[in-house]
């Protein structure tokens, strides 16, 4: 006869709310904002484990590689949340984005009973979106046990893809098969099992770090500005023509026609606006892997002691 297991932290009862169901509701809602900040500090622990992941990630993805993520339920809903935010945030290209969903994209609206334990269809959706060695697979599940990620990251290690796991639960399958696990130990719920809450919420910041860490890496941040931001509304707009004036230490005017002029690429408006003309600023971009710091340090130095240092000079400090 097999050995009990202990069950999984996040599906144990905790003492602190047994009887919350029967609290004043003021009670019961501060006990839960306490689980929501410890959920936030069980966070810190990872950040070892998710800078090596993001680096790592960064090295590999190169200029075709796939962002893919994986889950199944609230686990499965997050990291398409955290997909999706790339390409308004960073220009992160949509094709370059596979979401891997238990029981396919209509799970993120309605559950899908019985798809998290569908292991072929894990395989099969890797199989089928040609995972290889570029790409970065993120398998998500606060148990850690959810067959059909593990599945997905044991097949996506296999094809060679760079492989993360997240969980919520140590010593569990879906960290195991991963090449990089992060063990985000947020311990019981206020309501056991219910990991839309303390391991939901740890697990959307863990995935905001690493995605937001890889796009650093990769040069799609300068100065604390998304300069690869695809201006699309009139509030995006404005934001663009505000940091190629802050950046590239210009009027408005100026600007405003370096975007025209760049059909709107804040990077390449960023050079245009300190003083090189498109072509030049196209090809100092291409020569620097679309890194705008590099493009302007490597700009300081070819034109030398005249007018337009000043205004590199201005973008690069």
């Amino acid at each position: 006869m097999p050995t009990p297991q202990p069950p999984l932290e996040t599906e144990r009862a905790s003492p602190r709310t047994l009887d919350i169901d029967a609290w004043p509701t003021a009670d019961e809602l501060e006990a839960m904002l306490e689980g929501q900040m410890a959920a936030v500090a069980a966070v810190r622990p990872t950040l070892p484990a998710l800078a090596a992941a993001a680096d790592a990630a960064a090295a590999v993805i190169s200029t075709s590689g796939r962002l893919v993520y994986v889950g199944a339920g609230t686990s499965g809903r997050i990291a398409v949340q955290d997909g999706a935010e790339l390409p308004p945030t960073f220009n992160w290209p949509t094709e370059r984005l596979v979401f891997c969903v238990a029981g396919g994209m209509q799970a993120l609206t309605r559950s899908v009973e019985g798809a998290e334990d569908d292991t072929d269809a894990a395989e099969r959706h890797l199989s089928e979106a040609n995972v290889g060695p570029h790409d970065v697979v993120i398998g998500v599940a606060a148990s850690g046990t959810t067959p059909f990620t593990t599945a997905a990251l044991t097949k996506a290690r296999a094809l060679g893809a760079l492989t993360i796991g997240i969980a919520n639960n140590a010593g569990t399958p879906v960290l195991a098969a991963a090449e990089h696990p992060i063990l985000i130990a947020t311990g019981a719920e206020a309501i056991a099992g219910s990991t839309r809450m303390k391991a939901g919420t740890a697990q959307k910041i863990v995935l905001n770090l690493f995605s937001t860490g890889l796009m650093l890496r990769l040069g799609r941040v300068y100065k604390g500005r998304m300069v690869d931001m695809a201006a699309r509304n009139i509030k995006l707009d404005a934001r663009a023509r505000a940091m190629v004036c802050d950046l590239a230490g210009c009027d408005a005017a100026t600007a405003a026609a370096a975007l025209v002029a760049t059909n709107g690429d804040l990077k390449l408006a960023i050079l245009v606006a300190s003083g090189h003309d498109v072509g030049a600023g196209r090809a100092l971009l291409d020569k620097n892997s679309g890194n705008l710091r590099l493009a302007l340090a490597v700009a300081l130095v070819a034109v030398g002691p005249c007018d337009r240092t000043v205004s590199v000079l201005r973008a690069l400090t």
